[in-house]
């Protein structure tokens, strides 16, 4: 009983103990899974954590992306303005003029290379072919089959030296056809630079001599190195008076476009949205002004200082621009700034210190109002009245030798040429009397209401410049009459003191070439005025 008691409580202590690996076992499953469960859920979280730093870090990063954006557009709108009011001191540290020689290509020329067939084959090798001396008792007995190799030899060697003088020979006439080809390109390169070099030679000695064509084409070249903003027109005409050292030029302007319509942009983050704040009417204005009057004074400043051959004492500029009226959708070309400026004016100034707008006041020139609205001014030059070009056609048109000589008329031929010249024009004219100096005086009417009025007209037959004393005289004779204006017409041309002296007062100087033009166009008169043929 006593064994039985034993073993029950042995089965019943291995039980327990199975039933407490059992407990253990479970217990320790269930830890596992809770720990499982837990890096689960930690990396369900850390997962999520990471996705949403990922979200923030992708919006920051595409916030700052838009802000700099906008900082940027902003950045081009502040440079843009930089550019706008710096076009005049942009060309002040230039030197505008030109030095032709340094427009001469220098000549250049890559040295004569043969390439590979430069390389002479060197000589055939008599060692390659001369076969070994015997030795030993091939000295006694080997005599003749020696002198049988050596023989094969030599005739190997002279067959080996006679194909090396035909392959030289061939390189040789290769090489001399290559340089041929060489120093014949070479001349024509000479040939080429020596024609350009007669060109540019031709064309200063045209420039010294102050040939109108010469002139136009170097103060051409002079505006157009002139660097501006890509968007600007850079198109110009310009004519040349030689009588009376006169540059005429039509620039073209700008459109008010060139100002930005924008102030800034801004970036609003809530609602990822970018605006723009515009700039004012009157800003737009004012800086628009600031381009036209700029532009002009630059202008005037490259002719000026590209000429140290004193072939310019006065610059008629007209500031115009293509552009298409918004009333009528026709293409127009208002004049907005006109301005006449003699050297001795012009380098007076300091442009680094002047305002432009007030410069181009104390220079009497005539700026738009309104230039925004594209309101004109009168030009105080229109630049068909000079354009060489005209004279041109005239002489395709028609033989010179049929076109009647200006200076050739008699007092009475001229009186009557400008009386009906004026009439053509539209004007009521009465001769006075005849000047003892060559010229015509006339006292005309114009019709037109407001704008009319009396108008005093001189004319002198010259061959010389005019002086200053007869374009005072005029201004004496319009204030004595009460005229409203005075027009000196004559068949030569002004100097700068005449030019500045009729400057702000009522005064209109008309020179040879202005003459013709409007001979032609009014008066259908093809007429030249040639000094050399008065014998």
């Amino acid at each position: 009983m006593a064994r039985r008691r034993g073993f029950i409580a042995q089965i019943q202590r291995a039980h327990a103990q199975q039933v407490r690996a059992a407990e253990q076992a479970e217990r320790a499953y269930y830890r596992r899974q809770q720990a499982m469960r837990r890096a689960a859920e930690q990396a369900a979280k850390a997962a999520q954590r990471a996705s949403a730093y990922d979200e923030r870090e992708r919006k920051r990063l595409y916030l700052e992306a838009r802000a700099a954006e906008v900082a940027a557009d902003n950045a081009d709108l502040q440079a843009r303005l930089e550019e706008l009011d710096g076009l005049l001191s942009a060309t002040l540290a230039i030197d505008d003029h030109i030095d032709l020689e340094r427009l001469k290509e220098p000549f250049r020329f890559p040295p004569f290379e043969p390439g590979p067939h430069g390389v002479a084959e060197p000589p055939v090798d008599w060692r390659r072919f001369e076969p070994a001396a015997p030795t030993g008792l091939g000295k006694m007995f080997g005599q003749s089959k020696y002198q049988q190799q050596l023989a094969t030899a030599q005739s190997q060697f002279q067959l080996a030296q006679s194909q090396h003088a035909a392959r030289e020979a061939d390189r040789q006439r290769r090489v001399a056809g290559m340089y041929a080809q060489y120093e014949q390109a070479r001349q024509a390169k000479q040939a080429e630079l020596a024609a350009q070099h007669a060109e540019i030679d031709r064309w200063a000695a045209g420039l010294r001599a102050g040939n109108p064509e010469d002139v136009v084409e170097y103060f051409g070249l002079v505006l157009s190195n002139s660097v501006y903003p890509d968007d600007f027109p850079q198109n110009f005409r310009i004519a040349y008076v030689p009588e009376s050292r006169q540059i005429v030029v039509e620039y073209e302007l700008p459109a008010l476009g060139v100002v930005p319509a924008v102030l800034d942009h801004r970036y609003v983050k809530t609602r990822d949205e970018v605006t723009s704040k515009a700039r004012t009417a009157k800003e737009i204005k004012e800086r628009y002004t600031s381009v036209v009057t700029q532009v002009t004074l630059r202008t005037l400043h490259e002719l000026f200082e590209s000429d140290r051959a004193g072939l310019v004492e006065t610059v008629a500029y007209n500031g115009v621009v293509d552009t298409t009226d918004p009333r009528t959708g026709q293409s127009i070309r208002p004049c907005l700034v006109t301005v006449r400026a003699t050297r001795e004016q012009f380098e007076a100034l300091n442009l680094d210190k002047v305002d432009p707008a007030a410069c181009l006041q104390y220079l009497s020139a005539t700026v738009s109002k309104r230039p925004e609205e594209l309101a004109p001014v009168r030009p105080v030059l229109e630049f068909d009245m000079v354009d060489k070009r005209f004279v041109d056609e005239v002489d395709v048109l028609a033989d010179l030798d049929e076109r009647p000589n200006l200076l050739r008329l008699t007092p009475t031929e001229f009186e009557s040429l400008i009386q009906n010249l004026f009439t053509k024009m539209g004007l009521d004219t009465k001769q006075t009397r005849p000047s003892r100096d060559g010229g015509v005086d006339c006292v005309a009417f114009d019709q037109r209401p407001i704008f009319g009025g009396k108008v005093v007209i001189q004319a002198k037959r010259y061959r010389n410049t005019v002086d200053v004393s007869a374009v005072r005289d005029l201004f004496g004779t319009v204030q004595n009459e009460g005229a409203s204006k005075g027009i000196l017409v004559t068949t030569s041309g002004y100097g700068p003191a005449s030019y500045e002296f009729a400057s702000g007062k009522p005064l209109e100087l008309l020179d040879g070439s202005n003459l013709l033009h409007l001979l032609a166009e009014h008066a259908g008169i093809k007429a030249r005025i040639d000094p050399n043929d008065l014998d």
